[in-house]
């Protein structure tokens, strides 16, 4: 079985491919090798060149499409645009169009496609589920004085710029203005709030809908923060491993954004891997989207404090009052529906955050980029501060 892996060059392609190689399949990468994730042109050197076939082009581009699906059994569609910057068409013209782009080619060419597993984010759910301990009095015309069930549930809007600049960081209640308590976010609501959201909420509708509708098995991965090593040190999308490390090993405090205490669900490449070749081999799976998350919570505090701790540093985080404007206050996702298929996480924290410091520190170029990073988003707008910050 042949398998076309598109962003295999990359962080989750490079793995999955790694993964589909020791079972034995036949793979091939689709990958622009674009900055700042690459150097431009240029494959890492844990791609195995020898033993896959390897096509540098675009998903942008349908030419780049047909040569790489020509008889390919599966697809692997983990190519994707990711970043702060506000350069919206890019997210929807790689995302999106990209996504159609397969699609339209496997329709027209009549290739003989049997499953497409497509990247999605846990970032579709925006602030994702809070609930509300307060009873409310609902407005309903049919019981107007009825009040609410308590512990209602609610999937808030993105918070506003005014609070945000106040330093006031809990998500409210639109009901009451009290902070509501962040739950588990299964897969039933969607509330993407930024581009990067958007695009690949898109992406997924495009996937599951063309995919159902021509007889194309697809399957929408939600991906929570994936950590490990091969994660870019180049990329500021990479996350807060890679920024803490690079600060650690170069002997400054990792900075946190808000007051540190937001909690994030972050899980290992290993188990992300693991789930993927799970769906493309489960047809129980196809025409389905699945959270793939660690099944814990953490704050960024306590994650700053775990890396310093297995980097052997000894610096406190600093929280200087700094704010990414869209950034979601708490998320980290209910991952049931994956484990009614056999899949659970098995790759612990404190595993996760040594393999990528073993791996950082054997690389040549590996360097503090977190100044230039602050600067550009800043200068961007994404990165602000508080009143009297």
């Amino acid at each position: 079985m042949k398998v076309l892996v598109t962003g295999g060059a990359g962080f989750i392609g490079s793995h999955t491919v790694d993964l589909l190689m020791e079972k034995g399949y036949a793979v091939r990468i689709l990958d622009s090798l674009a900055p700042p994730v690459h150097v431009a042109g240029r494959i890492p050197g844990y791609v195995p060149v020898d033993d896959v076939e390897f096509i540098e082009g675009d998903v942008r581009d349908g030419a780049a499409w047909e040569q790489a699906l020509e008889g390919v059994d599966a697809v692997f569609h983990l190519a994707a645009y990711q970043d702060y910057l506000p350069d919206f068409s890019k997210f929807f013209h790689v995302n999106s169009v990209g996504t159609a782009l397969l699609y339209e080619i496997i329709v027209e060419k009549r290739l003989p496609v049997r499953k497409v597993v497509v990247a999605s984010s846990q970032a579709v759910y925006g602030e994702g589920k809070y609930r509300c301990a307060a009873v409310h009095v609902s407005l309903s015309p049919c019981h107007p004085l009825a009040p609410s069930p308590p512990h209602s549930i609610q999937y808030p809007p993105l918070r506003e710029e005014a609070q945000l600049r106040r330093g006031n960081w809990e998500v409210r209640c639109p009901a009451c203005g009290q902070p509501m308590e962040p739950q588990w976010t299964d897969e039933a609501m969607v509330n993407p709030h930024n581009q990067y959201a958007m695009s690949k909420y898109t992406q997924e509708m495009i996937a599951l809908n063309l995919g159902k509708r021509y007889g194309i098995p697809t399957v929408a991965m939600r991906y929570s923060i994936v950590q490990g090593p091969r994660q870019s040190f180049r990329n500021a999308y990479s996350g807060v491993l890679r920024i803490f490390t690079q600060r650690l090993l170069n002997g400054k405090a990792p900075v946190c954004y808000e007051d540190g205490h937001q909690l994030r669900d972050y899980v290992s490449v290993y188990d992300v891997t693991r789930a993927n070749l799970l769906v493309l081999e489960d047809s129980r799976a196809d025409y389905q989207v699945f959270n793939v998350g660690g099944d814990r919570q953490v704050s960024v505090l306590d994650y700053a404090h775990l890396i310093a701790r297995r980097a052997g540093v000894d610096l406190d985080p600093e929280v200087p009052g700094l704010y990414r404007f869209g950034d979601t206050r708490h998320i980290f996702s209910d991952v049931r529906q994956l484990k009614t298929l056999g899949w659970e996480p098995v790759v612990g924290l404190e595993e996760i955050v040594d393999g990528y410091i073993a791996w950082a520190q054997a690389q040549p170029g590996f360097r503090d980029y977190y100044a230039e990073a602050e600067a550009r988003m800043e200068e961007m707008g994404t990165l602000r501060r508080v009143e009297g910050g």
